[in-house]
Parts: structure tokens; C-alpha cells; sequence
């Protein structure tokens, strides 16, 4: 099972940090008690601009879960579309070549789901595959690629699809103050990710890979679940729609139970810490990429595609790690042979990690 092509899309509303800071400071200054804790957690954030769906003047005018769905629902399709052909696009396939869609978001839902939507947009298969997954948050990335790869085992001679799209600025709560929404006001931003998986037995993957044509190997996965643990991220859902469940502890989780973890994944395909060139990680926020660092033991510049995806994007939640592979993909793949480590970690709390080999 190789990744093939990652294809992105942004919405076309872009802006620098301080900007949105400052567009929130007014939306919320009836219950912002302190504006200057939201300008020093955001300017900690390690964003510079991010990209929205909907304009900035726009936010606070659809309120509620019903109003701000129907609006993922419009620029989930759009920007999914987009991913999905650009991705398409690099390596010479129609949606017609695709046998199977996995789609993950957790900023919105749909039935019919938005992969469902997009087959009758794109004129994909009839017989296509759909797995629509919510609930995963910022791990989804990595976890719809190892579900994926699940899938090419059994298929080899089939390509499959990964789409991720999250609207994470219709989840703002213009009305909580709470610590934990105003980090993630200044930390979550919009995207969209499509990943172009082939089966062993495609044309594709047969192919030599080179650094000018990589097509990583996904060589073994990882899913590990730390029990107890489930308070420290997710949502609370009422009638208001999306309300974020963050805890400052989850940088110490990481920088306690990633290495372990890590490690029993490669002495389980007979490797070592040593044998990794590159690590390609979620860009959970300078917290959680130091912990990582530290947990890890890596050296300076290891989560360098990490940092610039955020200072670009923002957290991406399940589009971010896809992001960071794309950069990796098309700017500074492996030596062929070499191996990555890819991952991510989300709500439960738990990792997925993917060994890839160049």
C-alpha cells in the first residue's frame, strides 16, 4: 500500500494572526473580561495566518448547531472537491479509478455524508465504498490512512481515497470565555486534505519509486488507545453548536507516553529510534510538537514541516498531518528506502502511528 499524491485546499479568506485576534476581541468584548489574555494565549499560539471559510465579517451572523451545519455542509463540499481533484490530478486517475472513499471531519455532520455528496459531484463509481468517520478529531489524519491501508490489503489492485475537511471556525463560541475557547479560537483553522492511496498490485504502486516520483510504502500501523483519559479533548455538543473540551494537560501525556509507544511499534518490525529519517507529525501547537520533541529525543528542526504548517495554516485538526506528508511528499521526501514515522494523536486520548518506508 503506497500514498500516491496528497492534494489540499484552503478556503479563499485568509489572515494574519492578529487580525482574527482582534475581529474576536470585538465579537466577544460584552464577555471578554481580560482582551489581553486573548492577545498573549494567541500570539503563543505559533500561527500567523489562517485561512476561513466565510468571511471575517461574517462571524457570529449564523448561530447555533442547525445554521453553522448547513454552512459546513456548503464548504465542506467545496473545498473537499478541490482536494480531491488536485489530488487526482498528480497522478493521472479519474474519480472513476477510485473503488473506495474515506472521509473524516469532526466540525460538522451530514446524511447523506459529504463523501456520498461528492460521488454524485464527481461522478465516481457506482459501486464505490464509503466510510464516513466522525468522532477521531486531530488524530483522523493518520488513523484514515492506516484504515485505508486496512483496506488495501485486502483489495490490492484497487486505489482508495482519504478525504479530510474541517471547518474549525464555525465551532468558535463567541459567548464562552473559557480558557480552552479562546486558545482554541487563536489555534484552529480551515482545510480540506485528499490522499491518493494505490494497492500493491496497481500500476502505480508497481512503478519505481525515486525521489523525483516517491510513493511511500505504508510498511506497518499503530493504533494505541491510553485508557481514562477521555476528559482531556473533545466536544461538548448542545444547541449552540460545538463547544471545545481542550485540557492543558494533554502536553504532558505526550511527552509520557509517546516515546514508549514509539518504541514497541518499531521493535515490533525489528527497528530501533535510529532507524527513522524523518518524522511526520500533526501540528497540534507549539506545546504538543515541543512535547513530542522532548519525548522523542529529536533534534533541532525534526517537526520543521510540523511548524510550518501551522505558522501557514493553524491546527488543521484531522488535515493537518495530511498537510505536513504533502510537504514531505512533494518538498523533502526519504532517500529511497529510508523509513518516516507518521502520526498523530487525538480524543480518547490515543495515538495512530504509520511506519513508511521511501
Amino acid at each position: 500500500m503506497r500514498i500516491a499524491s496528497v492534494g489540499t485546499a484552503f478556503p479563499p479568506h485568509s489572515y494574519p494572526q492578529a487580525v482574527i485576534t482582534e475581529a474576536l476581541k470585538e465579537r466577544m468584548k460584552g464577555s471578554l473580561d481580560l482582551p489581553r489574555v486573548m492577545d498573549r494565549l494567541h500570539e503563543n499560539c505559533g500561527v500567523d495566518f489562517r485561512s476561513i471559510m466565510f468571511p471575517l465579517d461574517t462571524l457570529g451572523q449564523h448561530s447555533g448547531f442547525g445554521p453553522s451545519n448547513d454552512l459546513w455542509i456548503k464548504g465542506a463540499l467545496e473545498l473537499g472537491q478541490q482536494a480531491i481533484q488536485q489530488a487526482l490530478d498528480l497522478v493521472g486517475l479519474e474519480p472513476s479509478d477510485i473503488s473506495a472513499i474515506f472521509f473524516t471531519s469532526v466540525t460538522g455532520i451530514a446524511c447523506p455524508s459529504i463523501d456520498a455528496r461528492l460521488v454524485n459531484l464527481m461522478g465516481f463509481p457506482k459501486s464505490i465504498k464509503r466510510t464516513p468517520i466522525f468522532g477521531l478529531g486531530c488524530v483522523a489524519g493518520a488513523a484514515g490512512i492506516a484504515r485505508v491501508t486496512d483496506y488495501l490489503r485486502a483489495f490490492p489492485k484497487q486505489y482508495a481515497l482519504l478525504l479530510s475537511v474541517e471547518l474549525c471556525s464555525l465551532t468558535w463560541q463567541e459567548d464562552d470565555c473559557s480558557m480552552a475557547n479562546i486558545v482554541a479560537c487563536g489555534l484552529f483553522g480551515d482545510g480540506a486534505a485528499a490522499v491518493v492511496m494505490a494497492g500493491e498490485e496497481t500500476e502505480l504502486a508497481m512503478e519505481p519509486t525515486s525521489v523525483e516520483r516517491p510513493c511511500p510504502r505504508v510498511v506497518d500501523t499503530r493504533s494505541t488507545f491510553y485508557f481514562d483519559t477521555e476528559h482531556l479533548m473533545g466536544w461538548n455538543i448542545d444547541e449552540s453548536g460545538f463547544n471545545i473540551v481542550l485540557s492543558a494537560d494533554v502536553p504532558e501525556l505526550v511527552s509520557t507516553k509517546l516515546r514508549g509507544t514509539v518504541e514497541d511499534f518499531l521493535e515490533d518490525n525489528g527497528l530501533g529510534m535510529h532507524s527513522i529519517c524523518s518524522y511526520i507529525f500533526h501540528s497540534g501547537g507549539p506545546k504538543v510538537l515541543k512535547a513530542m520533541e522532548k519525548s522523542l529525543g529529536l533534534p533541532a528542526h525534526a517537526l520543521a514541516a510540523s511548524y510550518r504548517s501551522l505558522r501557514a495554516h493553524g491546527n488543521l485538526s484531522s488535515a493537518s498531518v495530511l498537510t505536513v506528508m504533502k510537504d514531505f511528499l512533494y518538498n523533502t521526501p526519504g532517500s529511497p528506502g529510508c523509513y518516516s514515522m507518521m502520526g498523530a494523536l487525538g480524543p480518547a486520548f490515543c495515538s495512530e502511528l504509520l511506519l513508511l518506508q521511501w
